[in-house]
């Protein structure tokens, strides 16, 4: 026990505890996200995607520890795989997503926000042809109405996951965008932009992830 005492006290003395932060969110989309940090979700939108227009912000915290990965789920609705809603009335049409976000720490100081530096995947892409849109029975999967749909990959959100395969972010202005339902009460960090897939129209279901140092 002599000669192991000593060995003890300096091995707890080289062990630092890794201390866990707060971190304030805002999030506005159009119209749906979940919002995952080292694989578990820590918030999803309070609104049902099926809820008609049901963009809107939520602000909400959570606690990590550095470095941690934001894993982003972002949805546009959509009646069925044909990407359209309203089918079958006068205001058919393929929906439009949007999303914009930004992570501050306890001393209100920016360490996240929606730009470039995100690696995101589109899991679902429809309609393949964009003539779909006036279709007068548009189905699923046949001729302009054809879709692409892709599984979540396993551990997508986690920090083992490689994402080097996945485009960075596609970036859109606000006036492409046109966010309403809230997005007016948040005071964005001025590096944040409003993000999607290659296509705010056919891009129904897009997978975002970054990590913050």
């Amino acid at each position: 026990m002599r000669h192991l005492l000593p060995a003890i006290i300096i091995a707890g003395l080289t062990v630092q505890a890794a201390a866990a932060e707060t971190f304030s969110t805002d999030v506005w989309a159009d119209n749906w996200f979940a919002f995952k940090v080292n694989g578990e979700t820590v918030a999803e939108d309070s609104v049902p995607i099926t809820t008609e227009r049901s963009f809107n912000a939520e602000s909400f915290t959570f606690e990590a520890e550095r470095p941690f990965v934001i894993g982003l789920i972002a949805k546009d609705f959509k009646e069925n795989d044909s990407g359209l809603e309203y089918i079958g009335t006068n205001r058919q049409q393929m929906g439009d997503g949007g999303v914009i976000l930004q992570v501050k720490d306890g001393s209100g100081n920016t360490v996240a926000v929606s730009d470039e530096d995100w690696r995101c995947l589109v899991i679902h892409t429809a309609p393949l042809d964009k003539s779909c849109e006036s279709k007068s029975n548009p189905v699923p999967g046949e001729g302009a109405c054809a879709f692409e749909a892709l599984d979540e990959p396993e551990g997508w959100s986690t920090a083992g996951f490689d994402a080097s395969g996945w485009e960075p972010a596609h970036l859109y202005s606000e006036r492409e965008v046109s966010p309403k339902g809230g997005y007016d009460r948040i005071e964005w960090d001025g590096a944040a932009r409003f993000m999607w897939g290659p296509d705010l129209e056919t891009s129904n279901t897009v997978l975002c992830r970054m990590t913050v140092e």
